[in-house]
């Protein structure tokens, strides 16, 4: 029974036609979820209106709840360990077990824990995370991860350059601009604000130099920006042409570039 269970809702694209099935059906209901859940933000409802949605979303938390429930059952085959126990354990804190209990937990949360009604709506909204349980049944988007976690490190250091670019820059703008702006630049704070908008080459405009020096450094800053921008865009790029050639032809990518051998 176990098995069949796994090979219903775990399979993912390599299994029978039952479990595409499921996976569509999950799909659909998650995308009905969140376009429910955006309904319920329109102000002039009626009160008919909004007790179908609350019946819809009950009938929702109880296929999640349950599918919730059989992925623990199962996490002994999907994250073995020791024992039952810990495979229950891995399932739960792993990230598509978190994203699954936050599709439910804010529907179940006001009945344990009473709550001042200004929260409830914060709770409400966290509803919207069951959009990303889309990632487990959806191919594409497993490429997108798998792509950002073999890619980490190289976009690590393009974060790390980012930061330390916007913080010289903000120290080197008020330096600037704080002697004839102090409204404008009054701390390094302020100006870590106008380098985000201009090394994102955002520019808002509520915040720019008027000094000679001030406007040269801004224009170096955007330029840099702009390099900074294609920087992690490449390397995202050139991991899916490299996942999408892998997968594409496996038995090629293991050979020599120079001599087509085998590389062993």
């Amino acid at each position: 029974m176990k098995r069949k269970i796994y090979n219903l809702i775990d399979k993912g694209a390599h299994g029978s036609k039952y479990n595409l099935l499921f996976d569509y059906f999950i799909v659909v209901l998650i995308i009905l979820n969140v376009i429910a859940v955006a309904l319920e933000t329109i102000s002039g409802l009626t009160p008919q209106a909004r007790n179908l949605l609350r019946l819809f979303e009950i009938i929702s938390v109880t296929v999640f709840t349950i599918e919730y429930l059989l992925r623990i059952y199962i996490s002994d085959i999907t994250h073995p360990a020791k024992n039952r126990i810990t495979s229950g354990l891995k399932f739960m804190f792993s990230p598509y077990g978190l994203i699954d209990l936050l599709a439910i937990l804010p529907f179940y949360l006001p009945f344990v824990i009473k709550v001042d009604l200004r929260f409830l709506r914060i709770i409400r909204l966290v509803r919207f995370f069951r959009v990303f349980k889309i990632g487990r049944y959806n191919t594409t988007l497993k490429l997108i991860g798998d792509v950002m976690k073999e890619k980490r490190n190289a976009i690590g250091l393009t974060f790390l350059i980012a930061c330390l670019m916007l913080l010289v820059s903000a120290f080197v703008m008020y330096s600037v601009e704080n002697p004839v702006q102090p409204d404008k630049f009054p701390n390094v704070f302020a100006s870590l604000w106008w380098a985000v908008a201009t090394l994102t080459t955002v520019g808002y405009g509520d915040i720019y130099p008027i000094t000679a020096l001030g406007k040269i450094v801004s224009s170096i800053v955007a330029f840099l920006g702009i390099g900074l921008i294609a920087l992690p865009t490449g390397i995202i790029s050139s991991g899916f042409v490299e996942k999408i050639g892998h997968s594409k032809d496996p038995v090629s990518s293991n050979l020599c570039p120079h001599c087509g051998k085998e590389i062993k």
